[in-house]
């Protein structure tokens, strides 16, 4: 019942629920393929977000000036991409 309210609130503020079917479920699909592209990009984005939570320096923001922080952060993404293609 709780549910049930939960996901009419959310309907109500236009939110779609994007999740993949399941391929041991015998029912029919209940989305076709449109928004599930949306999910799989969404995967990169937090897998993205989930490499530069290794760096510590970046999670917790030491430094003071912005102009640090944006140079650490790029590193970061410099680390990240020689690992994954290099």
């Amino acid at each position: 019942m709780i549910v049930i309210r939960w996901i009419s609130r959310l309907q109500s503020k236009r939110i779609e629920l994007i999740a993949p079917h399941r391929k041991t479920i015998v029912k029919p699909k209940t989305q076709d393929g449109r928004p599930l592209r949306r999910y799989k990009r969404r995967w990169r984005v937090e897998r993205l977000f989930a490499w530069l939570y290794n760096f510590g320096r970046i999670v917790t923001r030491y430094e003071y000036k912005l102009a640090n922080f944006l140079g650490f952060l790029r590193l970061a993404g410099f680390m990240i991409l020689a690992k994954k293609y290099l």
